[in-house]
């Protein structure tokens, strides 16, 4: 099928596109009503207003109340100052805001080129993914630090490496999920960076210790080591290693250790190759998916962290793998083992997310030099060379881009960077470079299933 030629058919392919989303949206997935966003507002007004302790609050008529660090919790004290449906305009703001940030880092410069028309397909296609649907429809926090982070990994791509680590270090401060960058930074030789990020995480957690001493102690004391607070593992939206195990009725903490020890052992290596290659944007995406693996809960919309993954695999000129990956994580398709993960359909069904996470994460495209950089080696060694008959012929090929074409013609399905995936891309993000939860709604009873995965899950 071709695109459509002239404006007017690309404006009803649109009008098409939007409509079917939108069906979608309002039929297939099931809306999360704000749930952590209400978490986060109702303990912080509890807090503030009405002397309680942050860890104390739980949203009315469940048992699932506030489980981030404190610092967290210290961040999101503007919340104080307003009402909740105010707060849940801020917060739609606030994601929309670092949802295009994440889009800009990850599409580069490249996007600019494919206009309004690649710009209102990608965000079609953003629309269905299902982490992105679950993080703006809870209200949580995902996209903001996953900005955050990946500010860091542009500064470290482009070799602006002197304020790099504030975005980890403040991410790991609000979850503790992102702190396993920290252990990138160190795994990649980059001392500095992990000093500083190790640096602002401690500075904004003894900030948040100042500030709610009471509630510091709590939630390094015993909150932390109480995973009754973040809900059942065998959940279905818990799509981590654990997850996987709790399903199977596999309790043991060791054999879920050695898993997490073996991946790893896979992503230090793989990480390290890539960072050692300068290929930052690679590093970072197999550190995403692998925190995902690892952590004890990973609920759906914890997975924004693979859209590095899919902006890499374009990158690398596999758009129809990430077209397919994409595809399955836009259908909800886990949800369908809500009630009974048993037998080997729901063992494969049940976990498909997971299965996606680990084979990107052993077989995604990583450790290759940028093309930019091979192309100014190459110039270099042109120039430098003594006189030779070949020398011509070495300057020649040096001045061909070293790039390759990630996918122009990518459909919208394929992820956030599909409509700006076109043109030679660099080191990483694809940046150019020249040779210099649960369920909510009418389905489901309230009080049945919690409907917070962020409730349940603050690691």
């Amino acid at each position: 099928m071709r695109a459509p030629a002239t404006d007017r058919g690309r404006l009803l392919l649109l009008c098409l596109l939007a409509g079917a989303v939108t069906v979608f949206t309002a039929t297939v997935p099931l809306l999360r009503d704000w749930f952590d966003l209400r978490v986060y507002h109702g303990t912080v007004d509890h807090w503030i207003h009405h002397g309680g302790r942050v860890y104390d609050y739980r949203v009315p008529g469940t048992p699932y109340g506030f489980t981030y660090p404190p610092f967290a919790a210290v961040a999101m004290l503007p919340m104080a100052l307003v009402g909740l449906r105010t707060a849940i305009a801020a917060a739609l703001l606030l994601n929309l805001v670092a949802l295009a940030a994440v889009v800009r880092i990850l599409a580069g410069p490249g996007l600019r080129r494919y206009g309004w028309y690649g710009a209102a397909l990608a965000a079609c296609a953003l629309a269905l993914f299902e982490p992105l649907r679950d993080t703006f429809s809870f209200g949580q926090v995902n996209l903001v630090l996953l900005a955050l982070v990946l500010t860091d990994c542009l500064l470290l791509a482009t070799g602006r490496e002197r304020p790099a680590g504030l975005g980890i270090g403040l991410a790991a401060a609000v979850k503790l999920t992102p702190a396993l960058f920290i252990a990138l930074l160190f795994v990649a030789g980059r001392r500095r960076a992990a000093a500083v990020a190790t640096g602002v995480a401690l500075a904004a957690t003894a900030a948040a210790a100042l500030i709610a001493p009471d509630a510091s102690r709590f939630y390094w004391t015993r909150a932390l080591w109480d995973t009754s607070r973040v809900g059942r593992l065998d959940y279905v939206s818990n799509q981590s290693l654990q997850g996987v195990l709790a399903r199977l009725g596999v309790e043991s903490r060791a054999v879920w250790a050695l898993l997490a020890v073996l991946v790893l052992a896979v992503w230090a290596r793989r990480a390290r190759r890539a960072a050692a290659a300068g290929d930052w944007p690679a590093a970072f995406a197999l550190t995403g998916l692998t925190a995902c693996l690892v952590s004890p809960v990973t609920w759906v919309h914890h997975l924004v962290w693979l859209l590095p993954s899919f902006a890499l695999l374009l990158r690398a000129g596999h758009p129809r793998v990430a077209g397919a990956l994409y595809g399955v994580l836009c259908t909800s398709v886990v949800w369908l083992w809500f009630d009974d993960a048993s037998g080997v359909d729901g063992f494969l069904g049940s976990n498909t997310y997971t299965w996606i996470t680990l084979g990107l994460l052993l077989w995604l495209p990583a450790g290759q030099e940028p093309s930019g950089r091979r192309t100014i080696s190459r110039s270099a060694k042109a120039v430098m060379a003594p006189p030779s008959a070949a020398a011509p012929a070495m300057a020649s090929a040096a001045g061909q881009p070293g790039g390759r074409r990630a996918g122009a013609e990518t459909s919208a399905a394929a992820g956030p960077a599909a409509a700006a995936a076109g043109g030679t891309s660099g080191p990483g993000l694809g940046r150019e470079r020249s040779a210099s939860s649960e369920p909510t709604g009418s389905t489901r009873p309230a009080a049945a299933n919690p409907q917070s995965s962020n409730a349940r899950a603050s690691s």
